[in-house]
């Protein structure tokens, strides 16, 4: 009888050992190496950013998360997701800062855990970043008012349509200075976002104030849609430069609406911002800066951007 009791207890002993070895290894495949932090989770940009994120960690080999909040603001919703992913302990974070000036004290925390901070789309004033992959944006803003001023004459006046964040800011001053070079005055700079992040009804404004504009920037494609709209409505013939390389506005484009505009690289920022992570945790040097570049969308490429963010948001 004591003999059949050790044997059941050793049996249990086993199958104990078993579970929690399994328990530890599912844990451990479970856990995120890698954590992404955008944000937002329904706009069409960032969800371009996760595809390429999500193509990296396959790729890569990695065990990767993409986290964002609902909605962009308020910029708390953000920094709840990351004080909770650091309990997570990932070899590294890389985010896309909604307020750079609340966040950093967060981002610290990382570094303090010894956690590489890699920021995209978004650059911030910390010493403590392992990297920036993102858009050079003031030069940015110098191709979209160049390719502006390309479509119109010396003397013709303009509107930018932007906003308070730095990104905006470092744009719509890129733009100025090739709009001011080739001669093309710009009659009202207006903030396309209200202090919830809802798009404001800027473009009606615009055209009853200055009834003489022949074009617009605007500094990211939700604004510039909805400027489109609006002259489109109107019946207008205004061309309207974006920012981010949207399907819609791409699709614009092809139809021949648009004749052209400036888009980033949201995909390759999602892919090489968790490729060097990936050197980063190895221990690898990587470049403190990496532009993932612009391109000037026009009829000839648009086709070919087109059906490969329609490819890569479809396989998502």
């Amino acid at each position: 009888m004591r003999k059949r009791w050790r044997n059941i207890l050793f049996i249990c002993a086993v199958l104990c050992v078993v579970f929690i070895g399994y328990t530890v290894t599912f844990a451990k495949k479970d856990k995120p190496e890698i954590v992404v932090v955008l944000k937002e989770s329904d706009i069409q940009y960032w969800k371009i950013v996760k595809a390429g994120a999500e193509k990296a960690f396959k790729d890569f080999g990695v065990q990767g998360k993409v986290v964002a909040p609902e909605t962009t603001y308020p910029a708390e919703n953000q920094i709840r997701i990351l004080k909770n992913m650091l309990k997570e302990k990932p070899k590294a974070l890389i985010v896309a800062l909604t307020e750079p000036s609340i966040t950093v004290p967060v981002l610290k925390e990382y570094k303090k855990n010894n956690i590489p901070v890699l920021l995209v789309d978004t650059g911030a004033n910390w010493d403590g970043q392992t990297a920036f992959i993102g858009t050079d944006n003031p030069a940015l803003g110098r191709k979209a008012g160049e390719l502006l001023a390309s479509m119109l004459q010396p003397g013709d006046k303009v509107a930018l349509i932007g906003g308070e964040d730095s990104v905006f800011v470092e744009r719509s001053t890129g733009a100025k200075d090739a709009l001011g070079a080739a001669g093309i005055g710009i009659v009202s700079e207006q903030s396309g976002y209200n202090e919830i992040g809802d798009l404001k009804p800027v473009m009606e404004n615009l055209l009853q104030a200055h009834p003489e504009i022949k074009g617009v920037f605007a500094t990211d494609d939700r604004m510039a849609l909805d400027a489109l709209k609006v002259i489109e409505q109107k019946g207008l013939n205004i061309p309207v430069i974006g920012a981010d390389g949207i399907i819609k506005l791409i699709d614009y484009i092809k139809k021949g609406t648009l004749t052209s505009t400036v888009a980033q690289n949201p995909y390759d920022m999602g892919y090489i911002s968790v490729e060097n992570a990936v050197k980063a945790i190895k221990g690898e040097k990587i470049p403190k800066r990496i532009d993932s570049g612009v391109d000037i969308i026009t009829k000839d490429n648009a086709k070919e951007k087109l059906d490969f963010l329609e490819k890569v948001l479809k396989e998502r």
